[in-house]
């Protein structure tokens, strides 16, 4: 049985669609003093549930909202219950840098998820491996790329390139290359602080070429907008960026209209805002078929690896 909260109900609604079920049935909401309430409106002893919820903004609701129907679930006698957070919010805070005085965001989280009774958790391209590690209950990680291979090479681009925006997404970036058999480039630059970055020089020849970022999510859009100008100012003719997660806040969708990034492809494991909707240069591809055979797999016990070799 698959049910959802009100972070992303369209993506609940395909992937049910793509397994042919309905959509469990649950209220989902708040008192009047903001404290999250519910409430399953169907018998669900004994049963193989699953939660989609992505705990994007806001987030403290949506991840409260998980907690708050996981614990119902739990009281309900569900057999097992899998928590598919195709977007995990705190993910960026899974360290301590510098041995700064600072929580580890993406382990309270990972207790919060395990403490209430959630038996597994299916995520989609986790920011930080690492983080797998922060559960003592099983974790799957699956993977966009395919849903972004599979559009970059429908899209026919001429003297194809992918580029790392930054030296931790070589690994990324590069697994996208060899799929597509195509050159990798490499931008090497310095973060200062959160949200800011500088782009320091371009790993490749990248003239002339058709060039593609590959990152797991786009926030503030800072790292692909300064990314783009320095391709385009080492000669590249066109650039765009595939990311799994719009997370785009802030000045994200100004920042993306004016720079020299030629369209960012998303996909739906978060909504799109209003602006993000409005914006030409924003394109949002579908991830509900493989989260939904994630899903079918899981409930019948199969292997998730199996999807990506």
């Amino acid at each position: 049985m698959v049910f959802t909260g009100n972070s992303n109900p369209d993506l609940a609604r395909r992937v049910v669609r793509q397994l042919h079920i309905p959509l469990g049935d649950v209220s989902v909401g708040k008192f009047s003093d903001g404290e999250i309430s519910a409430e399953i409106n169907e018998n669900v002893r004994g049963k193989d549930v699953f939660i989609i919820q992505p705990t994007c903004a806001p987030t403290n609701d949506n991840l409260m909202e998980l907690v708050v129907m996981a614990d119902a679930f739990r009281r309900s006698s569900a057999s097992r219950i899998t928590a598919v957070i195709p977007y995990f919010g705190y993910a960026r805070q899974d360290r301590r840098p510098r041995s700064a005085r600072v929580a580890i965001s993406a382990k309270v989280v990972a207790d919060m998820l395990t403490v209430v009774g959630i038996d597994r958790v299916l995520t989609v391209d986790l920011h930080a491996d690492q983080i797998q590690g922060f559960f003592d209950i099983p974790v799957d990680n699956i993977y966009g790329s395919p849903v972004l291979v599979d559009d970059i090479e429908d899209q026919r681009f001429e003297n194809l390139m992918i580029v790392s925006p930054d030296i931790g997404g070589v690994v990324r970036a590069r697994a996208v290359a060899k799929s597509l058999g195509v050159d990798l480039g490499i931008i090497d630059k310095r973060r200062e602080k959160a949200n800011h970055s500088e782009v320091m020089h371009i790993i490749g020849d990248v003239e002339g070429r058709t060039c593609i970022l590959v990152d797991d999510m786009v926030d503030t859009a800072g790292t692909l907008c300064h990314a783009a100008k320095a391709l385009k100012e080492h000669g590249a003719a066109k650039v765009y960026a595939y990311c799994t997660h719009p997370v785009l806040s802030g000045r994200a969708i100004e920042n993306i209209e004016n720079s020299m990034l030629d369209e960012l492809v998303v996909t739906n494991t978060i909504p799109l805002s209003a602006a993000a909707q409005a914006c030409a240069r924003v394109r949002q591809l579908d991830i509900a078929p493989v989260v939904a055979e994630a899903v079918r797999r899981i409930s019948n016990e199969e292997s998730i690896s199996a999807m990506f070799r």
